[in-house]
């Protein structure tokens, strides 16, 4: 007879783990996801190739939300690390990395705390007063050119510029700037990137790629249907065009002669031209399916003079009904209640080796297409995420116009109040206080190392330039062996409100870990035996 032990008040194979452990657990999880991102941090990160276990397919990339996102990880800490990168990317865009790496160097300090005895809620009310204090100096350094639209586009620039600086992109980075900045003011202030299309195409090289101004979708058109159309009036549809079998499953149909077997054709196909009649009743002359168009409404299109395109796929058609300005319908009854989609041109253009569609003067006439050439297909995934972060940058930018200065610049500007602030902490506030500020600073150390540069003596050169009131000194990453120059001058630019969410992030995200002093696991599920 078996007696349960009396404190057991958990199922069998649950685990808990309690404050000393916990708290360990959470560091050590933490420290681990940071110091895993790490070295793809700044203008000299590495990639990181990513591998699937289930069908082997790979990714080269060095954007931190997206490592994050594919490693399938255990330790809870390190899942809210994984949470706040993924935040940062849906919010902003870019500093992903930043953010999981400030995070776990605000917890590799508070761990030393602990470890003195200082109680976690005592380091959580020093943290508040140093990002404080950091986000109240970050804005005092914060410049807005948004009334001057030559100098602000040329912030604009050197933010893409910064922000691809540290991608695939780099060698480029000129060109896509150019690209992304114009591609970010034809929006006009939304940020709504699904007016900007990206389009891969493999062959040739990065610098190939160019902005189209209209919209393209990678599909052909009908045969025998014009391939150039002024004036469209176009019809988005997601409608079954083939022929409209007997769609119940099992259903069987028997015939007693190859007449009658005629008849049923006969009766299809009547019934599909009174469809593609319907459909013309709305006075269109250009038809999008999302679905297939089999060969007979696809002749009686033809017929009709009616351009037709097949199998646009859902994201294809939702982007197309948007951008010209339609509805996506599915009955053709009331024409009346239907609103078409317009633009002043339609043509086949020739891209690489396919022929796509391009949609030209659309009704959203900010909407524009990005055509990427590379390689290989995983230069192009890389470089369409890396776009994507300088996309959402400057479009959140347009939004927020302040700007501030990479290159370790702003983090050591923050370091500086924040040692200020911890002089006037009182008791062991301080020296939590004093942690953030040295966890601030290990971001341009982390820079200069990536870089191969002698960090130690960079970065204490880069804090006297700073705490002796150079408030634009950073650290130059192109001159042999790394220096301390003008950010200003360098166009080394960054977006305010991505530098403050990645502080404020990462504050929040320590302080959540350093509240922790139990970790509870359920049993896993046992399975029934057969």
């Amino acid at each position: 007879m078996s007696y349960q032990n009396p404190t057991q008040i958990f199922e069998d194979g649950a685990t808990e783990e309690k404050a000393e452990n916990a708290r360990l657990s959470a560091f050590v999880g933490a420290i681990a996801v940071g110091d895993l991102v790490k070295s793809t941090m700044g203008p000299k990160g590495m990639d990181k190739i990513l591998q699937s276990a289930s069908t082997g397919e790979i990714m080269v990339t060095n954007d931190g939300a997206t490592i994050l996102k594919s490693i399938a990880l255990d330790n809870a800490a390190a899942k809210v690390l994984v949470n706040i990168s993924k935040v940062q990317d849906d919010e902003v865009g870019d500093g992903t990395t930043s953010v999981a790496v400030l995070a776990a160097e605000l917890l590799r300090e508070a761990e030393q705390l602990v470890n003195q005895k200082i109680h976690p809620q005592t380091i959580i009310e020093g943290y508040r007063i140093a990002s404080h204090a950091a986000l109240t100096a970050l804005g005092e350094i914060a410049v807005d050119h948004s009334s001057d639209p030559a100098a602000f586009r040329k912030d604009l620039i050197a933010i893409a510029r910064t922000t691809l600086s540290s991608k695939v992109l780099s060698q480029d980075r000129d060109h896509f700037s150019n690209l992304a900045v114009d591609a970010v003011l034809r929006l006009k202030g939304s940020t709504d990137l699904t007016h900007i299309q990206v389009i891969k195409k493999a062959g040739g090289k990065l610098n190939d790629s160019y902005l189209d101004s209209g919209f393209i979708l990678d599909k052909r058109i009908g045969v025998n249907q014009p391939k150039r159309l002024q004036n469209a009036k176009i019809l988005v549809a997601n409608t079954a065009m083939d022929t409209d079998k007997i769609k119940i499953f099992g259903a069987r149909v028997k015939v007693d002669s190859t007449g009658k077997l005629g008849e049923l054709e006969k009766a299809e196909r009547e019934k599909m031209k009174e469809k593609v009649d319907r459909i013309k009743a709305h006075g269109i002359n250009c038809f999008v399916n999302r679905q297939l168009i089999y060969n007979w409404p696809e002749q009686l299109f033809a017929d009709a003079g009616i351009m037709s395109i097949e199998h646009a796929d859902f994201d294809g058609v939702e982007r197309l009904a948007l951008v010209t300005g339609g509805d996506i319908t599915s009955t053709f009854d009331h024409p009346e209640n239907v609103k078409l989609g317009r633009c002043d041109l339609i043509e086949e253009v020739i891209i690489g080796e396919d022929s796509l569609i391009r949609f030209s003067g659309v009704a959203a006439g900010n909407a524009c297409t990005i055509v990427l050439r590379g390689a290989t297909e995983q230069l192009l995934d890389e470089a369409e995420r890396s776009l994507h972060d300088a996309l959402a940058v400057l479009s959140q930018t347009v939004k927020e116009p302040r700007t501030t200065l990479g290159g370790g610049c702003a983090e050591m500007v923050m370091a500086k109040a924040v040692d200020h602030a911890a002089q006037n902490a009182a008791g062991k506030k301080a020296l939590a206080v004093d942690s953030f500020a040295k966890a601030l600073r290990q971001l341009p150390t982390i820079l200069a190392d990536n870089a191969g540069f002698d960090s130690s003596d960079l970065v204490a050169r880069l804090r006297k330039a700073v705490y002796s009131g150079m408030t634009s000194a950073g650290l130059d990453m192109n001159k042999p062996g790394g220096g301390i120059a003008d950010m200003r001058d360098l166009g080394v630019i960054e977006s305010y409100k991505l530098k403050r969410a990645v502080v404020s992030s990462a504050s929040e995200a320590a302080e959540l870990l350093l509240r922790v002093d139990n970790i509870i696991r359920s049993a896993p599920r046992k399975r029934e035996r057969m």
